[in-house]
Formats: C-alpha cells, structure tokens, sequence
C-alpha cells in the first residue's frame, strides 16, 4: 500500500507485536522484560499472550499486595461486626447423639 501523501509505502504492522497497548506477546515479554516492569509503574498491568490469548498480567507490588488483601482476617471480622444481623443466633443446636450397641 503506498501513502497518498509521500508516495512512499504505508508501514505495516509487525505480525509479532501485539496490536493493543499493555498487552506483550511472550517472546517480547521475555526479550524486553525490563522495559515491561517500567511500562508496569507508569502506564499499569500489562498483559502478556501466548498463542493470542491473555495468560498472565503483569502488575506493581503494591497492586498485588491491594489485591492479595490482609490475612489476618481482620477484614472479616470488621465486616461481621458492622453487619446489622450481627445479633442473630446463628449458632447450631447441639444435642447428645444416640449412641447403638454395635458388640457382635
């Protein structure tokens, strides 16, 4: 294809290279893997495809530790706390169970 304006050709997209910003094919990931953790802190995750299909996302260890959230479970005890139903008695009842005479 020739550009209307310089007569020269129109550059073609490189097959290789992923058509979406944030999204690396994997051997690009692999060959320029410090220019994808920089491209993680200023642009966001990046997406890396093997065989033209999303299989990883890179993201910021801050993200990561957001997303991974507290393991303490303090954030569920938070969440029952605040909860309106917290007086509910949601506890089993409990009772002696039938004990059989299994002797032969």
């Amino acid at each position: 294809m020739t550009s209307r304006l310089s007569g020269r050709p129109a550059p073609q997209p490189n097959p290789r290279s992923s058509a979406l910003p944030g999204h690396w094919l994997l051997q690009d990931a692999k060959a320029r893997f410090s220019e994808l953790v920089r491209r993680v802190r200023s642009e966001g995750p990046q997406h890396v495809t093997v065989h033209g299909r999303d299989e990883v996302v890179v993201i910021a260890v801050e993200e990561f530790r957001r997303l991974q959230g507290d393991q303490s479970g303090q954030a569920l005890i938070e969440a029952l706390q605040a909860s309106p139903y917290r007086d509910i008695d949601i506890a089993p009842p409990r009772a002696p169970m039938p004990v059989r005479d299994v002797s032969l």
